[in-house]
């Protein structure tokens, strides 16, 4: 009897051929080659190397060590590329070539997968924004005036997007309870973690001209599981009256693998009906394809789910964010990032922050090794997710996880 080859997956695997999503890895052989790759199930397709085998005329895109060449080429290249791809790992006759080239998820190392140029952060989540408020100003308004027509960001540091499995150390900084007469210096004793989605920009823009809703899907590649790690006692003290800055730009984990966009078709949702009506460039109420994606997150403390944000619920969408972005003319670059902001959702079990899920401390969480409010040196986070694919099978998206380290 032959084995069994690592393409016959089980059925409804979320890493099967409907997902496919893409990522950087190395082998222990040549720690120093990074080369792009796609996962089916639990392997990793060399896809240069199988571009290479099979005669594609985009071999020399996959054959990078990064995602940016890829990214950059555009709409049409994703496209034939995961057409490509698709074939290569589901038509029989194409198994002697691809088999080779397989490689056992747990025998590789990942990689941030593509160059990031900016990174901006919103702040999509109704739950979430009307908790934060009810925690910071319980006797105003839980909103501010503009937070219903436009969407909510700052712009972050590029430079320390990491990669999951990364270590994060416990970042230093100022901070000031209400009730202190001045200011301390030392560790974050309120280090907390963000659950997001993260998108990355492939085609760039132009310096001047805005990126419409309908070009959405023109300019973003795909999208991933993303971390926000935020000190809330330094934001505290630092954020009036210009922003986060040190208790955001520590770090921010991102997944491993990028899930494109067209994996996600069947999990495209309408967004929830919104309460004022929005200015004509962030107007999506004759899009041809819903704006919103229904994907199910979850958020495991040290092995033990604490919470599952719902994604589907976000106020403002992707593909507004992207347009509030660039209509100052902004201009895109391959590989800006940009997440969604912390999904929350109506439940208690469902706030992407403990922040919420512990009402700023006040509150601590209930689990096996005791009560917890804030991350403790040694904490790890892990984020998960799937989103539904067609024909009821899940595609799964790549997990982020992270482990808190003494600065």
């Amino acid at each position: 009897m032959s084995e069994q080859s690592p393409l016959d997956l089980a059925e409804g695997d979320p890493f099967g051929p409907h997902n496919l999503p893409y990522g950087v890895f190395s082998t222990p052989d040549a720690p120093e080659h990074r080369r792009v790759g796609v996962r089916i199930g639990d392997h990793v397709l060399d896809a240069g190397a199988a571009a290479h085998a099979l005669g594609s005329p985009y071999a020399a895109l996959l054959a990078r060590p990064t995602l940016n060449p890829l990214l950059a080429a555009g709409r049409t290249a994703w496209r034939d590329v995961r057409r490509a791809l698709t074939a290569w790992v589901t038509v029989p006759a194409h198994r002697p070539d691809i088999e080779p080239l397989l490689h056992p998820l747990d025998t590789v190392t990942l990689h941030l997968p593509y160059e990031v140029s900016d990174y901006v952060d919103f702040y999509a989540s109704e739950h979430h924004a009307t908790n934060v408020g009810r925690i910071f100003r319980p006797d105003g308004d839980a909103l501010t005036p503009n937070w219903k027509h436009l969407p909510i960001g700052y712009h972050g540091r590029s430079g320390t997007i990491v990669v999951s499995g990364t270590d994060v150390a416990r970042p230093q900084g100022q901070r000031k309870a209400p009730t202190d007469p001045a200011p301390v210096f030392g560790p974050s004793v309120k280090l907390d973690i963000e659950a997001e989605v993260g998108f990355v920009v492939g085609t760039p823009s132009a310096l001047g001209s805005p990126v419409d809703l309908a070009s959405f899907e023109d300019h973003v590649f795909g999208l991933f599981l993303l971390n926000d790690w935020s000190a809330r006692d330094i934001q505290a003290w630092e954020y009036v009256p210009l922003g986060p800055f040190l208790g955001k730009s520590f770090a921010t984990s991102v997944s491993a693998w990028v899930t494109p966009l067209e994996a996600l078709t069947a999990a495209r949702v309408a967004p929830p009906e919104r309460d004022f009506p929005l200015l004509p460039y962030l107007d999506d109420a004759d899009a041809e394809v819903p704006g919103g994606f229904d994907i199910r997150i979850a958020v495991a403390l040290n092995g033990q789910v604490v919470a599952e944000p719902p994604f589907a619920g976000m106020y403002w969408t992707a593909a507004q964010q992207l347009a509030h972005m660039t209509v100052n003319g902004a201009s895109l670059r391959t590989g800006d990032v940009y997440g969604s902001g912390t999904v929350s959702g109506p439940e208690r079990d469902q706030r992407g922050s403990f922040l919420e899920l512990t009402w700023n401390g006040t509150e601590p969480m209930e689990l096996p090794t005791g009560k917890r409010t804030f991350l403790e040196d040694g904490d790890v986070v892990t984020m998960t997710a799937w989103a539904p694919g067609p024909d009821g099978v899940r595609v799964g998206l790549g997990e982020v996880t992270g482990r808190i380290v003494e600065s």
